[in-house]
């Protein structure tokens, strides 16, 4: 490949290793030691995360395996939670997508799609040159990879030097992180609505539906109304 591409790949690979790769790496590590518990290999562990590559679906899949279901209810339950990706793959898709580009590149970069990378997509990538996007991005999102690979492998080695409620914790970095980012890259009315609905309906969501589908419903019914009133407000607000 052109040396241009490296360049712009070793840009988005130390961009992450300055810190959102070890945000979400470290995350990884209660998912390690959950799989050891499920009695799967190491290698197994490891490979789980680079397949399906979200912390909560593998939470999902280990937790079905623990508690005795079936291969395949974990396996529905893993692709019914990715569902939630589908957005945010739609809305970086425009910046990455190019005339002539391979199959196997797009869907390696929809599979990179994550929390982690799809917040940092939504803040560079529009105002940087169409040729950089794609390996800025790839840079980015294997370095991302890589150390939530490692801390995987981290976590199924020092299963059970890790307190219960420190393991819980570290899994709620990667949340933390995404509001974080989502705050310091609100810039209009309608980005601000979004996050004031997404807060204030998860209670009525979780009264309403329940607790498993409280996300689903705030994220629909709260991006909608954001959106619509982005649109009805005056353009100086919005």
């Amino acid at each position: 490949m052109a040396p241009a591409f490296w360049r712009d790949y070793r840009w988005g690979f130390g961009r992450a290793l300055a810190l959102p790769a070890w945000i979400v790496g470290v995350s990884l590590l209660g998912v390690g030691s959950l799989a050891r518990d499920a009695g799967h290999p190491l290698g197994a562990a490891v490979f789980s995360t680079i397949v399906i590559w979200a912390a909560p679906a593998q939470l999902i899949f280990y937790g079905t395996l623990a508690s005795g279901g079936l291969l395949l209810a974990a396996a529905l339950a893993v692709g019914l939670s990715a569902i939630r990706l589908l957005p945010m793959t739609l809305s970086i898709w425009p910046y990455l997508r190019k005339p002539g580009q391979p199959l196997w590149l797009q869907l390696l970069m929809a599979h990179f799609v994550a929390a982690t990378s799809w917040i940092d997509a939504l803040r560079h990538l529009p105002g940087m040159e169409p040729e950089r996007r794609v390996p800025y991005y790839l840079g980015f999102a294997s370095a991302c990879m890589t150390v939530s690979t490692s801390m995987t492998a981290v976590g199924y080695l020092l299963v059970g030097a890790l307190p219960g409620p420190l393991a819980a914790g570290l899994l709620c970095l990667t949340p933390l992180y995404f509001m974080i980012s989502l705050v310091g890259s609100a810039r209009g009315a309608t980005d601000w609505l979004a996050i004031g609905f997404g807060v204030g309906l998860v209670p009525v969501a979780q009264r309403i539906v329940g607790k498993d589908y409280d996300l689903l419903v705030t994220g629909l019914v709260g991006g909608t109304a954001a959106y619509l009133l982005g649109r009805i407000l005056p353009r100086r607000i919005a």
